[in-house]
């Protein structure tokens, strides 16, 4: 079975009453799972959704944005997740732009999709649990599951907009059910006995495949966490005797910093992604919390993941990893050449998980897919194993005086003072140099040092020409919906 919603109804077949979600005491096996997705597809074939029309979802975790999902799924149709912190205008164009026919809001939401939904002329439903658990218990559910070809479009998921509007990545069904059955089967090894924490958003990529997907193939149980709160994870994974724990960099430095005397000993798998993770944090998250962290590369126009520090092999700090299967990778130059061994080239991706395109948009598909290889837009390095690590942004990189500076160095060095909790490093506009190397720092919790002392701290270990002659103190960096830094919303003067 092609369709992705296709994992969902084997699991339910072969384990009816294993719980598939909880939600505080609230606790859904996968048989009620099945039968309540079978409903909604039913739902939204009796409001007239075809097959390929976009179903667009603004919902936090619950166990609605589940049954929505794979409903959608199920009927044919397309699912379009958008964050449920977007504003009015930021809703309606997601919504136009995709041509979406149909938006479910959380009831508790503010009411910017409501207004965005008015505003592009889609049907909008505020989906409050009662009165959505009665809509379905009036449809009888859907015997079948739309069939779906390889190209077929199963998720529309538009993209941060780092360079301007959001643009819609094609996923197909295939793509993503190569993804998940990587993930689930080779990368995290999961097994029904697995309870996974799902604090990543679902409307993002990593939260949809990594954790819900994954999880459903295998059989796991997701325990869904509709807001990252450091204690509240905490208190879920000695609860519920979590196994798996999946997260993003700045996810990890708040569980290290946070007080916290539980019992999480259950946890035998961590997954880093998103972004670079510090080796620093890595290191301290394993000692204070005895468990591994592995690392990995992946992106929403890769459904997502690409490379992985795999469990079976040799593990390296720093390092993204290897190539997942079926999934190959180059390293080239401006023009698309292999570069040399040793040197640092922008990350190429080609594969089952790559996306189709951007939807509507050929001259960005072209660019970004200019000969059958996904340019990246990460700069990184190959070890003599064959291992890669990240070594930045190509937007991000710094050019100072002419030499390159790569702000992840200098923000690992940072991270290994000791006062220092979260750090980012940027480039500022300068008349003479080009740009200057800018570092902006958070410090933990009752720690104390001044800029000039990190100023010193970063001099004393890096070129003359690295080290960031400002340092500026804030009591927080902006952050995305998934929990990456976002460095564009970070204002700083020129100098």
């Amino acid at each position: 079975m092609a369709n992705l919603a296709g994992f969902l109804v084997e699991t339910a077949q072969r384990q009816p009453g294993h719980p598939a979600l909880r939600l505080g005491e609230q606790v859904i096996t996968y048989a009620e799972l099945d039968d309540r997705t079978a409903r909604a597809a039913a739902l939204l074939r009796a409001e007239g959704v075809c097959v390929g029309d976009r179903v667009a979802l603004m919902l936090p975790n619950v166990p609605e944005f589940v049954v929505l999902y794979y409903g959608a799924l199920r009927a044919g149709a397309v699912v379009v997740p958008m964050n449920p912190l977007l504003k009015t205008r930021e809703a309606e164009f997601h919504l136009t732009d995709s041509g979406a026919v149909r938006l479910f809001e959380w009831h508790q939401a503010p009411g910017e999709g409501a207004k965005g939904a008015a505003a592009a002329g889609v049907r909008h439903t505020a989906v409050e649990p009662t009165a959505f658990a009665a809509a379905l218990a009036e449809h009888e559910p859907l015997a079948d599951v739309a069939a779906a070809g390889g190209e077929d479009m199963a998720v529309l998921l538009y993209t941060s907009g780092t360079t301007g509007r959001p643009k819609g990545a094609v996923l197909t069904h295939v793509g993503l059910r190569h993804n998940t059955e990587v993930n689930s089967i080779e990368v995290q090894r999961m097994t029904p006995e697995d309870v996974v924490v799902g604090c990543l958003p679902l409307f993002h990529i990593f939260g949809q495949i990594c954790t819900m997907s994954a999880a459903v193939r295998s059989g796991a149980s997701l325990v869904l966490i509709p807001r990252f709160e450091p204690g509240a994870v905490l208190d879920a994974i000695t609860r519920e005797r979590a196994t798996v724990f999946e997260g993003v960099p700045t996810m990890y430095a708040a569980l290290l910093q946070h007080p916290f005397e539980g019992d999480v000993s259950t946890l035998r798998m961590c997954i880093s992604g998103g972004a670079s993770l510090p080796v620093e944090i890595l290191h301290g998250f394993e000692r204070r919390f005895g468990c591994p962290v592995l690392e990995g590369f992946g992106m929403s126009e890769t459904s997502p993941v690409v490379t992985f520090n795999h469990p079976d092999r040799p593990r390296k700090a720093g390092s993204i990893g290897t190539p997942i299967r079926d999934v190959e990778v180059r390293l080239v130059d401006e023009e698309g050449q292999d570069v040399a061994p040793g040197e640092i080239g922008e990350l190429a991706v080609r594969g089952p998980n790559v996306m189709t395109g951007y939807w509507n948009r050929p001259l960005e598909t072209q660019a970004a897919i200019p000969d059958g290889w996904l340019r990246t837009g990460d700069l990184a390095r190959a070890d003599e194993d064959g291992y890669l690590y990240i070594v930045d942004r190509k937007k991000d990189l710094i050019i100072r005086g002419g030499y390159n500076v790569y702000p992840r160095e200098i923000e690992e060095v940072l991270h290994e003072h000791p006062a220092v909790a979260l750090a980012a490093v940027v480039g500022v506009p300068h008349a003479e140099l080009g740009e200057e190397v800018t570092a902006v720092v958070v410090l933990r919790p009752a720690e104390q040092a001044t800029p000039e002392e990190l100023r010193e701290y970063v001099k004393n270990q890096v070129a003359a020409y690295k080290y960031p002659r400002r340092v500026w103190l804030v009591d927080k960096l902006p952050l995305g919906p998934s929990g990456k830094i976002l460095k564009r919303e970070i204002a700083l003067p020129t100098v």
